[in-house]
């Protein structure tokens, strides 16, 4: 199941490789939440790292996520699994910069076609 977030990043840590192979990145991100703002962590994993290449922290982001659970020596962990990220601005339908929408393409009044509804 997909969740997603919407909040200003605090940090980007650096990759981690692991002897396995498993490569792994956190990313910080500061949701308002009333007067105590969250801090959540989401790590992104494999080919998901690259995702925060082009990210700064001070940037507003929406997060699209996966909750993942495991076991292990009978405590339970969860992990939010980054798989999408998208800068505020273009969530909002664009960059600044970008080209207006093309005006409404509207014809105007209709034109007199006599009693009949048909142009033709």
């Amino acid at each position: 199941m997909a969740y997603e977030l919407t909040g200003k990043i605090k940090l980007i840590q650096e990759p981690q490789t692991f002897n396995s192979g498993f490569t792994k990145r956190e990313m910080v991100v500061t949701v308002d939440d009333g007067r105590y703002p969250q801090e959540i962590n989401l790590e992104f994993v494999q080919d998901k790292i690259a995702l925060l290449d082009d990210l700064q922290p001070g940037q507003e982001v929406t997060v699209s996520f996966d909750i993942r659970g495991r076991e292990y020596n009978g405590r339970y962990f969860n992990n939010l699994q980054g798989w999408k990220v998208v800068p505020a601005a273009a969530a909002a339908g664009g960059y600044p910069g970008d080209e207006a929408p093309p005006p409404n393409m509207d014809p105007g009044p209709a034109a007199d076609y006599g009693d009949d509804d048909i142009p033709f």
